[in-house]
């Protein structure tokens, strides 16, 4: 029997696709680093021309294929992409209509962090349970695989009443985002990049050190949001920024704030942040 043939692809900060055969990827994964500047009207010939490119690698066709997987970075629905505030170019995008006018077919279009959560799911022979993952990056995003109906946006989750909050790009106040992604990062501190927060924290800058536990509290915040409503279990922390990731300390928030004992006993794994595992996710 011939393997499924599918083409993952991933645009969030940047656009990765790769040639995905039953559930692993093969082959060298393409990575377009401009999407950030990249025009709405450009969106889908770029697109088209990297998942060429991904086939022509693998000695394949477009039309050999048996699906197209992509995870985008915003809220998704029916394959248009109805908001996402770290691309706004690509607000109200009918990216599968636009990708079928240039010639591709069989398109499946999800959230970035949801193609993480399935990429997870189907690698580790879990696609049987429920798998959460935090992606730390740019913004932050929140994967759940199974997919369920909404708009998969975990990162705008709040988690502070503070009105001073509103470094998200979305433009709330006291979101997840808005304290945990790199764009509110940089706004926090002009004169600091993200990673020198974190490396000033450690030689106790008292400014950097106060910062990194309210980073810690709020991801612990959204995580016990995540608890109260579906259950303790494992999450997955993934992306940029997941290196930072005290567990212990994260550990600690968390308990602090989840105290009846049906639910307590998660705990956090640190994944690879390569594109990887959201290229697979994306087909399955």
């Amino acid at each position: 029997m011939t393997p499924n043939r599918k083409i993952g692809v991933l645009a969030a900060d940047s656009i990765s696709v790769g040639f995905v055969q039953s559930h692993r990827l093969t082959g060298q994964v393409h990575t377009f680093e401009g999407l950030q500047a990249l025009p709405h009207s450009e969106i889908a010939q770029v697109l088209r021309d990297r998942i060429e490119e991904a086939c022509t690698a693998n000695s394949i066709t477009l039309t050999d294929l048996d699906g197209i997987g992509i995870g985008v970075a915003g809220i998704v629905s029916d394959g248009v992409i109805q908001e996402s505030p770290n691309l706004p170019q690509m607000k109200g995008l009918k990216l599968r209509e636009a990708l079928e006018s240039v010639g591709l077919s069989n398109i499946n279009v999800i959230n970035d962090a949801d193609a993480m959560a399935a990429g997870i799911a189907a690698t580790r022979g879990q696609l049987e349970k429920l798998v959460r993952v935090w992606t730390l990056g740019h913004g932050v995003g929140y994967g759940r695989y199974p997919k369920i109906e909404g708009p998969s946006e975990g990162g705008h989750m709040v988690v502070s009443l503070d009105p001073k909050e509103q470094f998200c790009g979305c433009g709330g106040k006291g979101h997840l985002e808005g304290i945990v992604g790199n764009r509110s990062m940089r706004l926090r501190f002009l004169d600091l990049e993200p990673e020198e927060v974190f490396a000033a924290a450690k030689q106790r800058d008292e400014r950097c050190v106060a910062f990194v536990k309210l980073w810690h509290r709020a991801l612990a915040a959204a995580t016990a949001n995540s608890v109260h409503l579906e259950g303790c279990g494992k999450f997955y922390i993934s992306g940029l920024n997941a290196p930072h990731i005290d567990t212990d300390q994260l550990l600690r928030y968390l308990h602090d704030m989840v105290k009846m004992t049906p639910l307590q006993g998660s705990v956090f794994e640190i994944i690879d942040t390569t594109a990887e595992l959201a290229l697979i996710g994306a087909c399955v």
